[in-house]
């Protein structure tokens, strides 16, 4: 056997020393600083517990070891010390193991593990407390009004925030393991008697056959093997890091995956039109949520189109009506307008990724310097006319409008392929360029989910609760889309 495998299913000695060997040779107990091991004597027996400092909650181990040590004083001498000791454990979570692996897994999560001499069982005891931050609203998806907590990188706390808004026993949460060293937490949560259990299944079998060293990406590692999106810019799966979103998914019979040390939780199946609407529209009233959308819609086509249309016209002012003949350059420049656009659409993507990678207090400062000093200057210096700046601005805007920053970034390298298409073939590129963008997002498919339902293929009263923003008195069914088995969110009027 190698001697980086840690995958034994040898079960645990009887003999402490032999186990302390292993734990020495193998985990690397006396040479990682972080992983300990303590010694008692309890009823003239030996007891070993081993544990990762930095993983635990120091003042549970230190209760638990009172507990433990006062055995001696209220304890006669008895042949049932592993019984005592288990019954002594004030823990709501104590649970024997029989293998190594096991034993050395649980360890290593941050669980600690207490052996007495002579028997072939351990008790795991969860005395986890992992480093992170306390649930706070995310920066990527603010509402006006609100929950403020939001998911963390503890999968514990993820779950712990969904069941809290979904008290219903019928919630289920299983958790997997996946990475040969990494062996990362999973857990995938579902409503028993709503999800589609095709979908649940094929989820759980996706999960069970990856099989890799690590998934340091957490989530994103997890959603390739799950969907295998390949090079497909378009997001497969929705990210959301808001527990009430992640809710009312769950309340709709989708499926969502947990991944540990992540605060973003995917939710599955997914279609485009999920990527569209936001929580902002949903904690206003129908009116004013409908016309939100409507607003974002309008963003949204504007990201895509605005540009590839204006620089169609520059190209053929003929097709302008006269009472919109202004659009277009008004000022001659030696650099092609099409180089021009091409241009300042990247500086946007310098800016936003120099953003990312900019401390925050310096990040103020660096946007004033893009939008006054570089912009106005590139205009008077002749590298750009006024108006490439404007609509790149708008498109621009657009984007930042579009609720998912991986549909932003999809929409982004569409547009660049229509303008080339229409810089090249002028109108029949436009109406062609479209239909093949389309076509090819009807192909898709998430989990065998049509991904432009209920556009293609349609339904009309589905589709009308993504143009208007329904009352949740009147939403009555469930997306037939996730195919779930209960598909009424309440009972029918009489």
């Amino acid at each position: 056997m190698p001697k980086g495998d840690l995958n034994t299913k040898k079960p645990i000695p009887h003999s402490l020393r032999e186990m302390e060997q292993y734990m020495k040779e193998r985990v690397g107990l006396g040479t990682s600083f972080d992983l300990g091991l303590r010694k008692l004597k309890i009823l003239k027996k030996d007891v070993h517990i081993y544990y990762v400092n930095g993983l635990c909650d120091t003042q549970y181990i230190i209760k638990l070891f009172q507990e433990l040590i006062e055995i001696n004083d209220n304890e006669r001498l008895s042949s049932k010390c592993y019984e005592i000791v288990e019954n002594r454990l004030i823990h709501q979570s104590v649970q024997p193991v029989k293998t190594i692996d096991e034993l050395v897994d649980q360890v290593l999560s941050g669980l600690i593990a207490v052996l007495v001499e002579g028997e072939e069982k351990a008790l795991i005891v969860d005395v986890r407390s992992y480093p992170g931050r306390q649930p706070q609203e995310p920066d990527t998806e603010k509402v006006v009004r609100g929950s403020r907590d939001g998911y963390v990188e503890n999968i514990i706390v993820n779950t712990a925030l969904t069941r809290r808004r979904i008290r219903d026993e019928r919630l289920r949460f299983e958790m997997f393991k996946a990475g040969e060293r990494s062996k990362m937490d999973i857990s995938i949560a579902y409503i028993e008697d709503v999800a589609n259990p095709d979908l649940i299944n094929t989820i759980r079998k996706e999960i069970s056959n990856i099989k890799i060293d690590g998934l340091s990406m957490a989530d994103k590692a997890v959603e390739e093997f799950v969907v295998k999106q390949g090079y497909n810019p378009y997001p497969m799966v929705r990210y959301t890091e808001r527990a009430d979103v992640g809710a009312t998914h769950l309340l709709e019979g989708h499926v969502l995956i947990f991944v540990d040390t992540s605060p973003s939780v995917i939710i599955t199946p997914t279609t485009y039109f999920h990527h569209v609407q936001h929580a902002e529209e949903y904690r206003q009233s129908a009116a004013v949520g409908t016309f939100v959308r409507w607003v974002r819609f309008l963003g949204i086509l504007a990201s895509i189109f605005l540009i590839p249309l204006w620089y169609l016209c520059v190209q053929q002012p003929s097709l302008l009506p006269d009472r919109i003949a202004f659009i277009g350059p008004n000022e001659q420049t030696h650099i092609p307008i099409l180089i021009q656009i091409l241009i300042a659409d990247l500086g946007l993507e310098f800016l936003r990724i120099a953003a990312i990678h900019t401390p925050t207090p310096l990040s103020t400062a660096m946007g004033l310097i893009a939008a006054v000093m570089i912009g106005q200057i590139a205009i008077d210096v002749g590298l750009f006319v006024p108006e490439v700046i404007l609509y790149i601005s708008v498109a621009a805007i657009g984007t930042f409008s579009t609720p998912s920053y991986e549909l932003s970034v999809a929409n982004k390298l569409v547009r660049l392929s229509l303008l080339i298409i229409v810089a090249v073939f002028g109108v029949p590129g436009l109406v062609i360029g479209s239909t093949l963008y389309v076509i090819l997002l009807a192909r898709l498919k998430s989990l065998n989910t049509p991904y432009l339902w209920p556009l293609i293929p349609f339904s009309p009263m589905a589709f009308l609760q993504i143009l208007i923003r329904r009352s949740v008195p009147g939403s009555v069914v469930r997306p037939s889309i996730v195919q779930p088995r209960n598909k009424f969110k309440q009972p029918l009027k009489e």
